[in-house]
């Protein structure tokens, strides 16, 4: 993960559901700890989409420069490259609710299996060429941060 110092971000309107019900593509997600470090869990040119439809949402992200697995295939290349690819993407998918400057993604099924079950509440922003969800994670712990994710239309 590249460290960083954190830079500001301004929130200029709310969405409509028109706007917001497309498929969107990642062009940046940073986590900003509240200790100052700054991260890019994906890299700084991450790969990603987001679609809202119907009731239903899915998100897959990744780093641009996952290696390919050289051990060996899908389901038997060996731990340490099966680590790197779970360690290089994150992916879940379920039903959604946008409530005013708030998305709840009700998560179904996830690559990461604690986010099953839970609902993901995310601050939503749009300036009319950006899209940006933002979350706490992990309050109350030395990991304590805010993920922001910021989408463009596809």
């Amino acid at each position: 993960m590249t460290q960083h110092t954190i830079t500001q971000h301004t929130i200029t309107r709310p969405i409509t559901p028109e706007e917001f019900a497309i498929t969107w593509r990642l062009v940046d997600w940073r986590q900003e700890y509240d200790d100052g470090r700054l991260q890019y869990p994906m890299g700084e040119n991450p790969q990603g989409l987001i679609a809202y439809r119907d009731g239903r949402m899915y998100e897959i992200a990744t780093s641009a420069d996952r290696p390919n697995f050289v051990t060996g295939g899908q389901w038997d290349a060996d731990d340490a490259e099966k680590a790197m690819a779970y360690t290089t993407s994150m992916c879940y998918a379920g039903t959604y609710e946008l409530q005013g400057d708030e998305v709840v993604h009700h998560v179904d099924m996830s690559v990461y299996p604690n986010f099953v079950g839970k609902s993901l509440r995310r601050t939503v922003s749009w300036d009319g060429e950006t899209m940006t969800l933002s979350g706490r994670m992990e309050e109350g712990t030395s990991e304590a941060r805010t993920v922001i994710l910021d989408w463009r239309p596809l």
